[in-house]
């Protein structure tokens, strides 16, 4: 699973960067997207919504979205 590192990128630095690796998936496959900023989910999940979207706050602040496609 590819992992991208968007830390301190505001919106729509994440998006961005999630299309250009997103359109090289296959169905199925799963990205990770790391991200410091909750306006980053809420863009996921508006810009990806035919797809799968799962996330986790693993630590006060940071959010890791788990983005597999359909």
């Amino acid at each position: 699973m590819q992992t991208i590192d968007c830390l301190g990128d505001m919106c729509p630095i994440p998006v961005l960067k999630t299309k250009k690796i997103f359109k090289t998936l296959k169905s199925g496959e799963s990205i990770k997207i790391i991200s410091d900023h909750s306006c980053v989910l809420e863009s996921m999940q508006s810009t990806f919504k035919k797809h799968q979207i799962r996330s986790d706050e693993v630590i006060a602040g940071v959010w890791e979205i788990f983005l597999t496609k359909v």
